[in-house]
Order: structure tokens, then C-alpha cells, then sequence
């Protein structure tokens, strides 16, 4: 079980960064929208692994392939779904994914059916601009070390938050991690879309088994609300350095949302 839980995670990521790669908007917020669902595939197969009274971890092989047109990523993910598909046993829950995914790789289908579709993919060609924005090579190394140390740190905060999810039966510690949960995927969304702009998009590093099994609540929130308020900083130095209006004001948006980030935090060592 949990080899399968290696293969929902990996394809999580697949499908997650392939609404990254692809330039045309309705098809990045659909495979988006098929990325979330395939996060909560998870959550449902991790917490029927729990139940069994097995458990599983965030091992990861699997790499980012450059891709260089879309009916390419779109090629790769159909075999991917039939490839995890094939691991399937019978149960109400794999039936549920089969179903989800199923329509998925009909949806996929139907773009490779029209030619338009078939979009040059720059998401990893290194280009590092920005479009409609000048900045200096200054400001694009910053941006560029920012969005590679953030996406890293939101795809940590997913799973971590995720693993002690699973394992609390604290209602408030729940919600206030779904809430964490929820607000790491729109940053790794937003950080994820803006380096495949720049043609910089690559997959976060794989976690170490010791960032998410905490057993230490206590420390584990103080450390995070120190990194909270280290992301808040970069932030705030961020906004400041690439002297472009818009971008400073989405960095902005980024570091006022820390703060609630905090607070959030701060109610798990009151509620212990």
C-alpha cells in the first residue's frame, strides 16, 4: 500500500505541474482543478493505509521531464494514469479513483483529438524573463533563488501538514491544518505558475522522512512560525527589490497572508 501511495503522489505532482507547464488558461485551470482531486485521492488512500494499520511515507523517484509541446504532457499523463491504474485492486475507494481518473485521460484524449491544442511548452527553457516585466539581473536572481526556496517550502507545508492531519484526533488542530493546507496550494500555485513563465519550473526537492514525522508538536509549530516570519521578511525584501509595482503588490499579498499564518499556528500551542 504504501508503493501505491509513492504512485499517488507521484502522479499528484505530474498532473499538478503539468497546470503549471501549459500556457492555454482553460486547460492549465482544469488540470489544475484534476490535481486537487488527485491530492485528496491521497488523502483517502493515506488514511485507509492508516487504517490497516500499516503506514506510508513521501518517498519519491520519480523526475520532472522537460517537455517541449503540450500533446506531450498530455501523451505522459495518460500513460501515467494507466500505468498507476494498474495497480488497482478492487475496493469502493480505487473504484472512485479509476472513475476520476478515467475522465480525466477522456479529457486528455480530447485534446490530442485537436491539433490547436498543441502548444510549444517554454516552462523549462531557462529564459528567466518575465513576461511584460524589465528587470535587472539582480532582481531576476532574487526573484528566481525566492520562487525555488518558496515552492520547496509549500510543497513541505502540504505534506507535512497532510501527514499530522492524519494523525490528530484534535478538531481544531484538523481544521487549522486544513486551512494551512489550503493556503500552501495556492502559494505553490501561484510560485508554480510564475516560474513556468520564466522557464525555470522544476519539481521541489523530495522531503526527508524527519521533516514530517513530528514528535515534538511543540518545537515543530515554534519552528514553523520562525519560518513564517523568515518567509514574511523575504517577502517584504522582495516587493521592495524588483521596483515593479504589480509584482511588489502580489508579494505584498503573499506576506500579509503570513501573518494569519501565524496566528493559525499559534492556536496549536493553545490547544495542545
Amino acid at each position: 500500500m504504501h508503493k501505491l501511495y509513492q504512485v499517488k503522489h507521484e502522479l499528484w505532482l505530474d498532473i499538478l505541474f503539468a497546470s503549471f507547464a501549459v500556457e492555454n488558461c482553460e486547460i492549465k485551470d482544469r488540470l489544475y482543478d484534476f490535481s486537487m482531486i488527485a491530492f485528496r485521492h491521497m488523502k483517502w488512500l493515506g488514511g485507509a493505509v492508516l487504517e490497516s494499520g500499516k503506514d506510508y511515507n513521501y518517498d519519491r523517484s520519480k523526475m520532472l521531464h522537460k517537455r517541449e509541446c503540450s500533446f506531450d504532457i498530455f501523451t505522459y499523463l495518460i500513460e501515467e494514469i494507466r500505468s498507476a491504474q494498474s495497480r488497482y485492486e478492487d475496493s469502493v475507494l480505487m473504484a472512485r479513483i479509476t472513475t476520476d481518473e478515467s475522465y480525466l485521460v477522456e479529457y486528455l484524449t480530447s485534446l490530442l483529438a485537436n491539433s490547436k491544442n498543441n502548444e510549444k511548452v517554454t516552462a523549462f527553457n531557462m529564459h528567466r524573463i518575465l513576461p511584460n516585466k524589465t528587470l535587472d539581473a539582480v532582481q531576476t536572481d532574487s526573484l528566481t533563488i525566492f520562487l525555488f526556496e518558496e515552492s520547496y517550502k509549500e510543497y513541505e507545508l502540504i505534506l507535512v501538514y497532510a501527514y499530522m492531519q492524519a494523525r490528530t484526533e484534535n478538531l481544531l488542530h484538523f481544521n487549522v491544518f486544513q486551512d494551512l493546507i489550503d493556503e500552501s496550494h495556492f502559494h505553490l500555485k501561484s510560485f508554480g505558475n510564475m516560474m513556468a513563465k520564466m522557464g525555470i519550473l522544476a519539481l521541489p526537492r523530495e522531503l526527508h522522512e524527519l521533516t514530517y514525522k513530528i514528535s515534538d508538536i511543540e518545537k515543530f509549530v515554534v519552528n514553523g512560525i520562525k519560518e513564517e516570519e523568515n518567509a514574511k521578511e523575504e517577502c517584504r525584501a522582495l516587493a521592495e527589490a524588483v521596483n515593479d509595482t504589480e509584482l511588489s503588490q502580489f508579494f505584498d499579498f503573499i506576506n500579509y497572508q503570513e501573518n494569519y499564518h501565524i496566528a493559525l499556528m499559534e492556536k496549536l500551542l493553545t490547544n495542545k
